[in-house]
């Protein structure tokens, strides 16, 4: 999702600028690649890249088909074979021991425009589809490109009405997002990458001390939605907190109001403030929330639990399963930087359902899906 965010933001720069621009999509990957399906670039004509489509061996020769592409206004399907002698010496070998399809579109006003449909994902809350269409029977056909964006609330078509297997297309792709899962799909000559993109994770950070600085600033590089919460209006500055996205200054009853939350969101809660904490974890227990990292040593929280239940308050397995304190993985912080840093990583892998393990004992592949 950050990389979608960063491609539109420089398309609109590159339009200010009057640059012509394409967009390159990795849609099919075959074994091993430093990214997989769904990695975009976007390309100018006097060669800005924006996203990336490797691990920075394939952007170079990508660029140069771009430019043709930008000039040819057709969109044209590249492939790289990482197992081939040929491609290794034309200087593109990774090493990767993959083959990977990138589709690269020319992004004007008089065809649809990829870049539409990249802004209703990201204007979308929740889970969405993107479907991109092209041909790997005859590359010399016409490569239809990104058609459609699908959310929970909204069907935006571009230029989907006239493929012939649109309604095919349409039900797979509502499928993909009801079992939140990318596929490819085969209709007859075309084929259709159904990706699901995942939504932004939203972090809010309870308590607005010099140590909330650093985590601010790692999950601002990683495109995440900040929100900033604090009872001390002369700590919760934006000139303190310039990357976060929203600041909420109130007590700990009132904080939910100013919150939209989702399954996505995650608290931390780190105010140095045993009453502030306290309060606030019993009224979002009740949310069922995917994440809660509670910042200290463990008997801070055995005691708060302690108190919550006395107090009347229900603290349900899944509310245990969903407490993370002390907040952060083992990776042996001391500094705010360093703790920073492991409550991120922390975040990360509890959304994306992993056990933050290295990956060097993994025995499985390490991209599943």
């Amino acid at each position: 999702m950050k990389e979608i965010i960063d491609i539109v933001a420089a398309y609109e720069q590159a339009v200010k600028s009057g640059k012509k621009t394409a967009l390159a999509t990795v849609v099919l990957v075959e074994g091993s690649a430093y990214r997989r399906a769904g990695a975009r670039m976007l390309i100018t004509e006097d060669g800005q890249l924006t996203g990336a489509i490797s691990g920075g061996c394939l952007e170079g020769d990508a660029l140069r088909k771009a430019r043709m592409v930008i000039l040819q206004q057709e969109a044209l399907l590249v492939t790289y074979d990482t197992m081939d002698d040929d491609d290794a010496k034309l200087g593109v070998g990774l090493g990767c021991n993959g083959i990977i399809h990138i589709l690269i579109e020319p992004i004007n006003d008089r065809q649809p425009n990829p870049i539409t449909l990249l802004k209703a994902v990201i204007a979308s809350r929740g889970y969405t589809v993107l479907v991109t269409v092209f041909s790997m029977t005859d590359r010399k056909a016409p490569q239809p490109g990104s058609r459609l964006c699908l959310t929970g609330h909204e069907t935006l078509l571009n230029g989907l009405e006239t493929l012939p297997y649109q309604n095919e297309l349409l039900e797979d792709a509502r499928n993909a997002l009801d079992n939140q899962r990318s596929s490819v799909t085969a209709y007859n000559d075309y084929t259709a990458f159904i990706e699901c993109v995942k939504p932004l994770i939203s972090l809010v950070i309870i308590g607005a001390g010099n140590d909330a600085m650093p985590l601010t600033k790692i999950a601002s590089v990683l495109g995440w939605n900040i929100t900033l919460v604090d009872g001390r209006p002369n700590y919760a500055t934006a000139e303190r907190f310039p990357s976060v996205n929203k600041i909420v200054i109130a007590k700990p009853d009132q904080v939910l109001h100013n919150l939209e939350i989702n399954e996505w969101t995650a608290f931390v809660l780190m105010t140095h403030n045993y009453n502030y904490e306290i309060a606030f974890l019993k009224s979002i227990l009740p949310l069922q929330t995917s994440y809660i990292g509670i910042l200290g040593p463990r008997k801070k929280l055995e005691r708060m639990l302690d108190e919550l239940e006395t107090g009347g308050t229900f603290v349900s397995p899944a509310n245990l399963e969903a407490i993370y304190g002390p907040v952060g993985l083992d990776i042996g912080s001391e500094t705010s930087e360093e703790i920073a840093l492991s409550i991120v990583a922390e975040v990360k892998a509890v959304f994306a359902a992993r056990n933050g393990n290295s990956l060097k004992y993994k025995t499985s592949l390490i991209h599943s899906a």
